[in-house]
């Protein structure tokens, strides 16, 4: 059996050119197979770290404010309690300093 695959030209200049080109095969409107490239080349800014904290960091990206903790096992559920909520306060004070 032969299937027939619409390539866009510039897929195929790539192909044609020795590199691979990733994408997907679907079903287009018209009922033929058809293979899209994946859109690679999207840039995106990197996170400024505002502050690092004892087990972890906060960052800033264009629309997050992101805070990541990691605490270790061992130290026990009330121990990373206590942890946790003077970080979570340490963080909080900077923020509010900062006023984002």
């Amino acid at each position: 059996m032969k299937k027939y695959i619409e390539v866009s030209i510039e897929t195929l200049q790539a192909i044609t050119n020795g590199r691979r080109v990733e994408g997907s095969l679907g079903v287009d409107e018209s009922g033929n197979i058809a293979f899209k490239p994946y859109n690679r080349n999207r840039l995106r800014k990197k996170d400024k770290v505002i502050c690092y904290t004892e087990h972890g960091w906060v960052k800033e990206s264009p629309e997050r404010i992101k805070v990541y903790e990691s605490l270790p096992k061992r130290l026990g559920a009330v121990r990373m309690a206590v942890a946790l909520d003077r970080e979570v306060d340490l963080v909080t004070d900077l923020l509010l300093e900062n006023e984002w």
